[in-house]
């Protein structure tokens, strides 16, 4: 199905910039965020390049207020996707084929209604050194306080198709549970500009966010793949033990999770010491359900 966008064109087309948002229909922020991005560019266009902006790819997911739409695949699993396969593989496909029309790509998530993600861009570590430095360049312009480089061979996402590309991507992250966070809108908007004005796509720039952010390059297998880890050992009431951003320990108790009425109670223990960079916070888990991420912090420095 075709993707409702917008784009905008300066003096010459290039370079394309993509953004999208909503590749899960349960992601808020993004969407405001890319409708603030296109008023914008009504009232002044780019002075080169050209800018294509999608506030809402999975429309079946978000109508349904979900992260899936209503045959229940995962958007960020299943591209490149089908031409003629199931609603969620077709839209993976004309993401894809968006995807590859581009010469950088920005991709704009939250934790959704259940996780909530701290503040973070990330970008896989692409075997290609000029692909993988013009990563570390938007990331850093981009402005959150945490950049992620992570395992390149995750398959099925947006950013997997760009690597394929060779197309220099980054994802974002910020927070989430449900509701539309307008820090979280501000700081897309801001951070998006900032990467268009590195590029010379924009003339203002805005202001940079002066903290140093943390930055971590992370190539073990599977590293950024966040649904896997601590997963609960049941069905049940979670409550967790940890807050957001909290520094932990490995073995310490991120949360339990215990029947309806509270006779059977299971520990989750941490396994491994660093941050708590995604926690669950949707009370209801399903056995296997990651209810937290750690982000390893013995591991921050280096680049970009």
């Amino acid at each position: 199905m075709p993707l409702a966008l917008e784009r905008f064109t300066g003096s010459e087309p290039d370079p394309h910039v993509l953004i999208t948002g909503g590749v899960h229909g349960d992601e808020f922020e993004p969407m405001a965020a890319i409708r603030r991005l296109i008023a914008r560019f009504r009232e002044s266009p780019p002075v080169r390049g050209s800018v294509t902006l999608v506030p809402v790819v999975n429309e079946p997911a978000f109508r349904r207020g979900s992260r899936v739409g209503e045959d229940g695949l995962d958007l960020a699993r299943t591209c490149p996707g089908k031409a003629d396969g199931s609603i969620t593989e077709r839209i993976a496909f004309e993401l894809s084929t968006l995807i590859r029309t581009a010469d950088y790509y920005i991709d704009l998530h939250t934790g959704g209604t259940r996780l909530k993600v701290l503040p973070l861009v990330g970008y896989m570590l692409h075997p290609d050194p000029n692909v993988l430095e013009s990563q570390r360049r938007m990331a850093r312009a981009f402005g959150l306080p945490i950049i992620w480089g992570t395992d390149p061979n995750l398959d099925g996402r947006s950013l997997s198709v760009a690597r394929d590309a060779c197309v220099p991507a980054i994802y974002a992250e910020y927070l989430g549970g449900g509701g539309c966070d307008p820090s979280g809108v501000d700081a897309y908007v801001a951070g998006c500009l900032r990467v268009l004005a590195d590029m010379g796509v924009i003339a203002d720039t805005p202001a940079a966010n002066g903290d140093s952010p943390i930055i971590i390059e992370d190539a073990q297998p599977g590293s950024g793949h966040m649904q896997v880890n601590h997963p609960s050992p049941a069905e049940g009431f979670f409550e967790p033990a940890v807050t957001l951003g909290q520094t932990v320990h490995a073995g310490q108790i991120l949360g339990t999770v215990t029947d309806l009425l509270g006779r059977e109670s299971r520990s989750i223990p941490a396994n491994s010491s660093g941050l708590v960079l995604v926690l669950h916070t949707f009370a209801r888990v399903e056995a296997g359900t990651s209810v937290a991420v750690i982000l390893p912090t013995e591991l921050a420095g280096g680049r970009p």
